[in-house]
């Protein structure tokens, strides 16, 4: 590295000399030494190429391609940035489709409500970005920037409205007084309220319900509830990195829910608002068209009015000004109210029909026309009687008075129908029509008992009637068939032919046929029940026999298109085994290194480290279990190592060179979750479904503890043989091995996965999810609920801290000098690493000036090469836990530095057996460096580092193969591929010779 800059520096240093201009004239008088340094520089530069080559030789070959990769903080600082930036874009489209709405519901009427709702969600998204952006310029100031707050503009458009006099005002800003972190609970219940204020203002159209926006809403408001309340009992601590990381986490759950609302209200925008837009355009027409046909009635009334206004003599002419004046007024004031009803349909700034009072509704809606019929009626009524007044003919007079009769029964008629739909509809809510109403009172009755009878009567007469009717065509008829005949053999004037018979006899031949179908058709109604009943399940098990037929030549097609032989054409052939490629690498190889390790990781700890991880491989295979490994654990003093399985059984094997079984532990009922060695590791526990069974080393139960709830983990304390907590539910029991309870401790509303304790006993750590919010309400079912990571002090029974997580935690473990906890969560989410800290507890300092909290402060988070799908707990390994051991269920193993969070060593996935199910590292032994992995074929594999004084019998197969000269994996940092199965006798994996079997009959699962 010297000779390097020093050959760069003599560069710089002869260019700059070459480039001054006395340098140059005294190099052109003595050309032999410009050539002399130039050789003394291609001579440096050589040796400094050499120097580079050698210790990159030295260091991993797989780190060259790496060095120049993102750290573990660059790529968390990156995805971060990524879902704040992600999240911002979500509201941003929000904001526009909220825009868009206010600009398209303003041609509605009664749109001032959800204009004024539209804007306050506008403006309180436009605060909540701007914490979430505050929090996540904290979290990540690399990436995001603040933003400051003189920028924060209303976008409230209606504090741009004109103002009688002066000029229109400036944008105010946003009032910011509240806007820290500590706002977080009461923006998130805000928000909810205005989210709410918005769809009740959407409601109040009853032209058209989106039931989608309705949902995606509702749903939103009761998640920012739920994280309000959820958020009230962090008061104070939002400045705190754990908190704070929780609700940057939060952006990507409130993101799902903005981006449905926001498609929703995309649809509504194109779909609802025209037709809300429609059907009030159309309730306008309609008082227009009655505005129209008031004002013209009007004006015939009026004009006919200029004959009868001066005949007041006798009574007639009297009604007849009294109908037509009565005729007018109703016009006039249908014509006045269809123009009002067509004004206030139109205002914007109009109360919603349920803010209405009920009179006003009915007046502006049914009032124009009532008001038009009763004219009608008025004007119809007087001109019949004007008919009489003016002693006009009798014709006239009649014909006056019937048409105006049957038009005002149709009048009444279609009136009385149009007001008996309207009650139909209000008594049962649109679920049934005026004509089933009808039809049902038709039929109500039709079954009265006088009815009944008098229908029975008329049946009966038209019945004997039609007889009688019958009975005469039948006599008529044989009467004339008669005089015929006799006619015909008294006169034989036509010759007969022989058409008859010969018909006669075809119709013999096809009589047998004819029979025959008629048999065939009639056959079902003349057999009895049991024949009936046999021939059905016959037709059901020929049908039933035809599609399994058709179903097994589909497959035959199908898998002869595909080139597969059936299973029944190769009934002698051997069962396929795994073969092994020995020139093959894609077993088990060790990733690059991120260029944060071999920065951060001392030198010398990298150089010891990484070779011997390198080193790990598989040296024996333990396959007794017959179903899923669940867990497993060595023992503290490292010489056994427990097992347990969904076989209702748990093994302990004794750790050596070569692994032996000591014991089997059968459970008759109930499976087995959990294994637990005491300090010493003289006493083993096995956690059931409803209790937990007490175990020596060598396999003697001594007791089965039965619990009144289900057991979800078992924890030793620390030191102890005889103490342990059951962890059930939300509460955790200290109980002894001879069952006794000797405390409990509540942990309120959380539901506890897993605990741990730490080396002093004084705090209890544990991990689960919120049942409730605290006030008792719970999320969506689409959202994740809260988890949340407890310290609880033991002596005090207080909560310490408690720190919420939106993924699913799975299980926690504490180093052996406790100042590291270890999470482990579900599915794809990668571990993660905290610190424990002790500070002055500002509550405790009355009663005792030392009093100390512990606080947990995340560290690192150990990600991956790639996203995986995480196999059990993630474990602490190596001198003093300073590697962090983590197995994915496709086979994949992954070993990080502690400190560093670099990934030190990675195992593909393997070839062989099945998937990953858990792993546990030995404690106990530093040298070698061993491991046991759990699969879901029921085999234990076990990893160890070859010792350095091992025989040759005794070898790795990495070793026989590089002496063999058969692979190249070392060239990429590989891990060993198991060898295929060797000859009888030299077998890697082998079966105890001896084993000791207790039974036990556990409690019911």
């Amino acid at each position: 590295m010297f000779r390097g800059t020093g050959a760069a520096h003599a560069a710089r240093s002869f260019h700059d000399a070459t480039s001054s201009p006395y340098t140059r004239s005294e190099a052109f008088t003595d050309p032999r030494r410009k050539q002399t340094i130039i050789s003394l520089l291609d001579v440096l530069s050589e040796l400094s190429n050499e120097a580079s080559s050698d210790n990159d030789a030295n260091l991993p070959s797989n780190f060259e391609d790496d060095r120049d990769g993102p750290t573990v903080d660059e790529k968390l600082q990156v995805a971060g940035s990524e879902l704040f930036n992600k999240f911002e874009r979500r509201m941003d489209n929000l904001d526009k489709e909220l825009r868009n709405f206010a600009n398209a519901a303003r041609q509605l009427g009664s749109s001032v409500g959800i204009l004024s709702s539209a804007f306050r969600l506008r403006e309180r998204l436009t605060k909540l970005l701007f914490l979430f952006r505050e929090n996540a310029a904290t979290l990540f100031p690399r990436k995001i920037s603040r933003q400051p707050r003189e920028t924060l503009v209303n976008p409230n458009l209606m504090d741009r409205r004109r103002t009688w006099r002066g000029q229109q005002p400036p944008l105010r800003p946003i009032h910011d007084d509240g806007l820290d972190p500590e706002s977080f609970p009461g923006q998130f219940a805000s928000f909810a309220e205005d989210v709410v204020t918005f769809l009740n203002c959407l409601n109040e159209f009853p032209e058209f319900t989106d039931e989608a926006v309705n949902t995606s809403m509702r749903a939103f408001e009761v998640d920012l509830k739920y994280w309000a309340s959820c958020l009230q009992e962090y008061k104070g601590q939002f400045r705190y990195p754990a908190v704070q990381r929780y609700i940057h986490d939060l952006t990507s759950e409130i993101g799902e829910h903005i981006d449905n609302i926001t498609v929703n209200l995309s649809m509504f925008i194109e779909i609802g608002v025209p037709t809300i837009r429609f059907a009030q355009q159309h309730a306008a027409a309609n008082l227009l068209n009655l505005s129209t046909v008031a004002t013209f009635f009007s004006a015939v009334t009026a004009t006919t009015l200029q004959f009868s206004y001066q005949l007041t003599d006798g009574v007639l002419e009297k009604s007849v000004n009294a109908f037509w004046f009565s005729s007018l007024v109703f016009s006039i004031a249908a014509a006045v109210n269809s123009l009002l009803g067509l004004t206030w349909k139109q205002a914007m700034y109009r109360s919603p029909g349920h803010r209405v009072p009920w009179w006003v509704l009915i007046w502006i809606k049914r009032s124009p026309l009532v008001f038009l019929v009763m004219s009608v009626a008025c004007f119809s009524a007087g001109l019949m009687l004007f008919t009489y007044a003016t002693d006009q003919g009798f014709v006239t007079s009649t014909i006056t008075t019937v048409f105006t009769a049957v038009t005002s029964f149709g009048l009444a008629a279609v009136s009385a129908w149009f007001a008996s739909e309207r009650w139909i509809f209000v008594q049962h809510r649109g679920h049934v029509w005026l004509e089933d109403v009808i039809n049902e009172t038709t039929h109500r009755m039709l079954l009265l008992s006088a009815v009944v009878e008098v229908r029975k009567i008329i049946h009966y007469c038209n019945q004997r009637i039609l007889a009688i009717r019958g009975l005469i065509r039948r006599v008529s008829f044989k009467k004339v068939t008669n005089a015929i005949t006799r006619f015909r053999h008294k006169h034989h004037t036509l010759p007969t032919t022989q058409e008859g018979p010969q018909m006669l006899e075809i119709s013999h031949h096809h009589e047998p046929a004819l029979s025959m179908c008629s048999e065939y058709t009639e056959r079902p109604n003349s057999l009895d029940a049991p024949a009936s009943e046999e021939s059905e399940s016959s037709r059901r098990s020929i049908a039933r026999q035809r599609f399994k037929g058709a179903v097994r030549s589909v497959i035959m097609m199908q898998q002869q298109q595909a080139g597969q032989v059936p299973l029944y054409l190769r009934p002698f052939m051997p069962p396929r085994t795994p073969s092994f490629d020995r020139n093959s690498t894609a077993g088990m190889s060790p990733t690059r290194f991120s260029s944060i390790g071999l920065n951060t990781i001392r030198g010398q700890r990298v150089s010891t480290l990484i070779p011997k991880l390198r080193t790990l491989e598989p040296i024996q295979d333990l396959s007794i279990h017959t179903a899923l490994v669940r867990h497993l654990q060595f023992s503290p003093n490292g010489k056994y190592l427990a097992t347990s399985s969904w076989d209702r059984s748990s093994i302990i094997f004794r750790v050596g060179e070569s692994f032996s079984t000591q014991a089997v532990l059968v459970h008759v009922r109930g499976f087995i979750g959990q294994v637990a060695w005491s300090a010493t590791g003289t006493i083993l526990l096995t956690r059931l479904t409803r209790g937990i069974k007490v175990w020596t080393e060598d396999g003697l139960s001594k007791r089965t503890i039965d619990r009144p709830h289900s057991v979800s983990s078992i924890a030793w304390l620390p030191n102890s043989d005889t103490h342990f907590f059951s962890v059930e539910g939300s509460d955790v029991f200290r109980l002894d091995i001879q069952g006794k309870v000797l405390d409990s401790y509540h942990f309120g509303r959380i539901q506890l996965h897993n605990v741990a304790v730490t080396p002093d006993g004084q705090r209890l750590l544990g991990v689960g999810p919120l049942l409730a919010a605290p006030n008792g309400l719970h999320p969506s079912r689409t959202t994740r609920v809260e988890k949340r990571i407890i310290v609880f002090n033991i002596e005090t029974k207080q909560f310490e801290s408690q720190t919420p997580v939106v993924n699913d935690v799975r299980d926690i473990t504490i180093s052996k000098r406790g100042g590291n906890v270890l999470i482990s969560f579900e599915r794809k989410t990668p571990p993660q690493l905290w610190k424990m800290e002790l500070v002055r507890d500002a509550r405790g300092r009355e009663q005792h000036s030392f009093a100390q909290v512990a606080r947990l402060l995340l560290r690192h988070t150990y990600l991956p090469k790639a996203q995986v799908d995480i196999a059990g707990s993630s474990y602490f390994g190596g001198k003093e836990d300073q590697l962090v051991l983590c197995a994915g269920k496709a086979g994949d193993i992954h070993i990080w530095d502690r400190d560093t969070a670099a990934l030190l060593h990675y195992i593909r996935p393997q070839t062989f057996g099945g998937d990953l199910t858990c792993v546990a590292w030995n404690h106990s032994t530093d040298e070698p460096f061993m491991f046991a992995t759990g699969s879901h074929d029921g085999t234990v594999r076990v990893w160890t580092t070859p010792a350095g004084d091992r025989s040759s019998d005794d070898t790795s197969y990495l070793e026989r193969r590089t002496d063999a000269g058969a692979t190249n994996s070392d060239q990429y940092g590989s891990s060993p591929i198991l060898s295929p199965p060797p000859a009888p006798g030299s077998s890697r994996r082998e079966r105890a010779p001896t084993i000791r079997t207790t039974f036990s009959i556990g409690p019911p699962g």
